[in-house]
Order: structure tokens, then C-alpha cells, then sequence
């Protein structure tokens, strides 16, 4: 049967031809059965949304350990994980304590086959592995990861470090800046966040989840954690002799097995230069604001950060000046920072500028105005001049350096 032409007069909106044709298509699915010729029709029916089923797939989150301290971004990986946690390195059982209750998993069976959530009790499994070598690591971790299909490892500088190594020991795809991972798909993030690549990801890979993005699911679970601690065989060392030779290139050129277990010799860990560090790490931040004059003033301002071991920050109005770089400007338009120490100078507390202050642990503010808002969250308020009172500073801090380095010279001189 061919479709029937219905003529609507052209004076009608576009509201009255659908009415019209709206009650022409009821009419007829409403026509009497008993009509000659007549089929009888339904009206069409929207199918309802497909549900997709539920990730019952395992995802491990990896994380590695120095000295019992976890890793930027360790929690967001362990409730991107669902609280399925595996701790590598040093010092794993006393760092299992700072997992959120809510981002550990509730049951202790090991294996993509175990339940999730249920459990009197929460468990995260620990593995000592010692010091941080990537290479060696990968090989001691490869039959153990051998049946987990996703591994999720924090894009901190050890994650980005292990993660590549373990995917090549693993024969596994890299997925590095993941902001989203299950095993239907994996989202990306690419050119500094302005674009977002979903992927449908294999069966089995290795990924690195992005920090300060997914957040932390809230606690709900406040009991203890249960700690297991699991060994594995560290076949790439053995003994004192192999110790040692992991930390030389000593293996022949075509001895890959050996090589591929060599890790970079640490000679010295030399800490952050505060003037170079990413503000978004720093413990301690002088910030300057509008109050201060020139740009003059912020070459002071960097002294006064040299000397206290602090990193330079500035509000919007200074970086649109052009005084100081964008990537110090402090806010939720720049870097959210959360430092221990915050010294504000000229800075009146704005908004935009507070909220991506985090929560520092002690403010110090210099302003005129005793009641802007930087005045009214600072620990301690300095109603002044910032411009005069920067100046003081430095001046008092170069004569104290003179001073001890006079005083050392003497000391040593006196000795010989």
C-alpha cells in the first residue's frame, strides 16, 4: 500500500499541521476492524532505553608506596577501582590507614572474581617490594597481575614511571591520562584537558588516572581497615649479588632478559626548587595582589620566597598585568592550590582568588584594608602597607644571612 498525500493548508502554523496531523494518524488506528480492506494498526511504540549491564569486571588499582607515604591521586584511583586496592613498595602496611574507608574494598578474596562490597570488614592487600625501581618491580609483579585484566595505576610521578613498564611487561595496551576507566570504555583527556577521547579499551590493559579530576567518593564506612600482606617471587633479584648488580649495566648487550630488569642508578634525591615547582604542590606560597605598586615589588616577592623556601603566587589582576607568568596566578581561573603556609600581600580576597585556596593551615595576610575578606580569614592580620612591609622583610632577612655567613667564616677561620 503507498503512503497517502495529505494536503494541509498553507495559512497554518507549524503547530496546527502537527495537530492536524497528529489527529489524522489517531483516526486512523482507531478505524472499526469491520471496514473493508482495513488493517488493523497500532500505534508506533517507543522502545524503552537499553540498560547496560553493570561493570562486573575487576579493576586493580596499583599503587605504589615510598616509605609509607601514598601517592597524589591514591585515593581517586582506589574509588575509581571500587575500592579494589593492591599497595606496592615500601612501608604499605602503615600507609594502608590513609585510604578513605569508603575507597577500600569490603571483602580479602585477591582475584577478579571476588565480590565487591560485601564483607563484614574492609581489606587492602599490601606488598613490600622495597625501594622504587620500575623495571624490577614490573617483572616481580607480572604473574600477580597476570589475571587482573585492568590494572589502574595514579598518574603521580612513580605511577607514570611504573605504569608504561608494567604494560610493556604485561604485553598490554597504555592508556596514560585516563579521566574514566571500566572495561567498556576508557576516557582520555588530550591537549591539557580541551578535549576528551572515549576509547573502547581490549580485554586487558594498563592505565593512568589523571589527579584532583574524579574526586573521592564520600565515607561511609568508618571501621578499620583489614591489612593482608602478600609476598610474590622476585625473580629478577636474589640475594646480595643481584641486588647489586640491578644497579649496574653489567649484562651483556644481547642478554635482554637480564636488561629488561635493570633499573637507572639514584645517586642523589635532590628536592623541589620552590620557584620552579608546580604551585599546585607547594607547602608554602607568598602571594602578591593589587596592593603591590610594581613589578618591582614581585622580584622582591621572589627574594622573600627564596629566603623562606616558598613559591611565588599572584591574583588574576597581576598575571592580566603581565608581572608574573599565568601559571602562578592562585584561583579557581588559575591553580587551586592547598599549601600549609600563605602569606598574602596586598591581596584583598576575591572570590574567584579564595576558592582555590584549599584549606592552608596557617594564613598570614598584609593589607590596608583591616576588612576585605583575605583579613577576615587570616590567622594573623597585618594592617599595613604591603608594599613597606615587604621591603622591611627583605631587608631583614638579607642582614641575617650577612650575619650568619659572617658568623660562619669567623667560626672557621678560628678552627684553622
Amino acid at each position: 500500500m503507498g503512503a497517502a498525500a495529505v494536503a494541509v493548508p498553507e495559512r497554518f502554523g507549524i503547530e496546527q499541521r502537527v495537530e492536524v496531523l497528529r489527529r489524522l494518524h489517531v483516526a486512523g488506528t482507531r478505524r472499526p476492524p469491520s471496514a473493508p480492506g482495513h488493517v488493523a494498526q497500532q500505534p508506533p511504540t517507543i522502545p524503552a532505553p537499553r540498560r547496560t549491564a553493570p561493570n562486573l569486571t575487576a579493576v586493580l588499582a596499583l599503587i605504589p608506596v615510598r616509605d609509607a607515604t601514598l601517592p597524589a591521586g591514591a585515593a581517586e584511583a582506589a574509588a575509581e577501582c571500587a575500592g579494589n586496592v593492591l599497595l606496592v613498595g615500601s612501608g604499605t602496611r602503615a600507609a594502608a590507614t590513609g585510604l578513605p574507608a569508603a575507597n577500600r574494598r569490603a571483602d580479602s578474596t585477591p582475584g577478579p572474581d571476588s565480590g565487591r562490597g560485601s564483607g563484614p570488614g574492609v581489606t587492602v592487600r599490601c606488598l613490600e617490594l622495597g625501594e622504587f625501581q620500575p623495571a624490577r618491580w614490573a617483572a616481580a609483579l607480572a604473574p600477580l597481575l597476570a589475571r587482573e585484566p585492568i590494572v589502574v595505576v595514579p598518574a603521580a610521578p612513580d605511577g607514570r614511571d611504573l605504569a608504561p613498564r608494567l604494560a610493556a611487561t604485561l604485553d598490554r595496551a597504555l592508556f596514560a591520562g585516563a579521566v574514566q576507566v571500566s572495561a567498556e570504555r576508557v576516557v582520555l583527556a588530550r591537549g591539557g584537558g580541551l578535549a576528551m577521547h572515549t576509547l573502547m579499551p581490549p580485554a586487558a590493559f594498563v592505565a593512568t588516572l589523571q589527579i584532583g579530576v574524579r574526586g573521592v567518593d564520600p565515607a561511609d564506612n568508618t571501621d578499620p581497615a583489614t591489612v593482608i600482606e602478600i609476598a610474590v617471587a622476585d625473580e629478577s633479584r636474589s640475594g646480595s649479588e643481584r641486588d647489586a648488580d640491578a644497579l649496574t649495566d653489567t649484562a651483556h648487550p644481547s642478554d635482554t632478559s637480564r636488561r629488561s630488569h635493570l633499573d637507572a642508578q639514584v645517586i642523589e634525591v635532590i628536592g623541589p626548587d620552590p620557584a620552579t615547582i608546580d604551585l599546585a604542590e607547594a607547602g608554602r606560597i607568598v602571594g602578591g595582589g593589587a596592593g603591590l605598586a610594581s613589578s618591582e615589588q614581585f622580584d622582591r616577592l621572589a627574594a622573600l620566597g627564596a629566603a623562606l623556601g616558598a613559591s611565588v603566587g599572584a591574583t588574576r589582576v597581576i598575571t592580566d598585568r603581565g608581572w608574573v607568568p599565568h601559571e602562578r596566578q592562585i584561583g579557581t581561573t588559575g591553580v587551586v592550590v592547598d599549601p600549609q603556609l600563605y602569606l598574602a600581600f596586598g591581596v584583598s580576597g576575591a572570590v574567584q582568588h579564595t576558592s582555590g585556596l584549599g584549606h592552608p593551615d596557617h594564613i598570614i595576610s598584609v593589607n590596608t584594608d583591616a576588612h576585605c575578606p583575605m583579613m577576615q580569614l587570616a590567622d594573623l592580620a597585618v594592617v599595613a602597607d604591603a608594599n613597606e612591609v615587604l621591603a622591611h622583610l627583605v631587608e631583614l632577612l638579607d642582614a641575617a644571612t650577612t650575619t650568619t655567613t659572617t658568623t660562619a667564616v669567623a667560626a672557621d677561620e678560628a678552627r684553622r
